[in-house]
């Protein structure tokens, strides 16, 4: 059975579907891993330490003809016309409701399965690659607010004076919010945190960080552990009470997230006003329209003397631990996908599992 690793295509795009360490035991299992030259070059991964590990240079054509097709990252028009029928193609889709694209590889005789689709149940945990690459992004997203940000993270004493240890909320208590939370505290900030979800606040406190808690008059914990879309008045309350905190802190790294919806206005352009001149604004909802009005995707900009950044692909800023982690989602993925038989590796009947049925388009 072939599995096809084509190069990502996306401007700024940096991951890549295997490593060489994850290609080894693809090959070991009975997997003829056909990768694309210069594949995994951006992050870190060299040609050759593909091919030591078992796998075949090839041309992108035949990449896209293999009989399972691995990417990162959504399929262009020509990536999906180039999918053989009868094929297997495995990405992250980005996409909600109704998609023509995903319906012509359908029609195609394609069976198409998206990796943000994966089931939130015990046995899928290590093949959830959203909340693999959330937990990178929200690592990164703190690194990029210390960058930006022109003062120290922790309480900083020496013989020239102090310096108070920069006060750091964030919104959204999620996969990406948690590791955001650790990670400032780990650079010494002072940590805040809230989630409309109040079984997040023993998570965000054991963490050492210190929960803001609002009466909003309606709970935010929605299915599957993701927060749900509050009532009008519950929003307009929620800002309204969020915004003494909001003002008071140095850096804001916002994370709420609804699957297919806008992302929430928690940030308003007041909020923003009040704000202390050269303080952050880690915006990881850009790509959704933004925690912030003000926010402007893949873009610094600076409003009232804040800095607010628009960064849309954090786990790319970091190529080769998110290729390794997306990798293993893949390869743990592959392994209730097909078994072995007499004649080599066979694909299973993927309507038949509860999480290959799940993932898969049109099912």
């Amino acid at each position: 059975m072939k599995l096809g690793i084509p190069k990502e295509t996306l401007p700024g795009e940096q991951r890549v579907a295997t490593t060489p360490e994850v290609a080894q035991k693809l090959v070991a299992k009975g997997f003829e891993l056909l990768l694309e030259a210069g594949a995994g070059t951006a992050a870190s991964y060299g040609d050759d330490a593909y091919t030591a590990a078992g796998a075949r240079l090839v041309g992108r054509a035949d990449c896209f003809n293999a009989d399972i097709v691995l990417k990162v990252r959504r399929p262009s028009d020509e990536e999906a016309a180039a999918v053989r029928p009868g094929a297997v193609y495995i990405s992250l889709l980005e996409s909600c409701g109704e998609d023509p694209l995903l319906r012509r590889m359908i029609e195609n005789g394609v069976h198409v399965l998206g990796m943000e689709r994966m089931p939130r149940i015990s046995r899928a945990q290590s093949m959830d690659a959203l909340s693999s690459q959330s937990n990178i992004a929200g690592y990164r997203a703190v690194i990029e607010a210390s960058a930006v940000y022109g003062r120290f993270f922790p309480m900083m004493m020496t013989s020239a004076g102090s310096a108070k240890p920069a006060r750091v909320v964030v919104l959204g208590a999620g996969v990406a919010g948690l590791q955001a939370i650790a990670t400032a505290r780990r650079l010494g900030a002072d940590v805040h945190a809230y989630d409309v979800r109040p079984e997040t606040k023993e998570q965000i406190q054991s963490l050492g960080a210190k929960a803001i808690e609002l009466d909003l008059g309606e709970s935010g914990a929605g299915e599957g552990g993701y927060a749900k879309e509050l009532s009008d008045e519950a929003k307009a309350r929620q800002q309204s009470l969020l915004a003494d905190e909001l003002a008071k802190a140095h850096v804001i790294i916002s994370t709420a997230l609804i699957p297919c919806r806008p992302a929430p206005e928690l940030i308003t352009e007041d909020v923003v006003r009040r704000m202390r001149e050269g303080s952050v604004i880690i915006d990881l909802a850009a790509a959704n329209g933004g925690n912030c009005k003000l926010t402007r995707p893949d873009q610094i900009v600076v409003e009232h003397g804040v800095r607010i950044v628009g960064h849309t692909n954090y786990p790319s800023m970091v190529p080769a631990d998110a290729s390794a982690f997306y990798a293993k989602n893949l390869s743990n993925l592959l392994d209730i996908m097909v078994e072995k038989s007499d004649a080599g590796l066979v694909l299973k009947d993927l309507a038949a599992d509860e999480i290959t049925k799940a993932m898969l388009v049109g099912a």
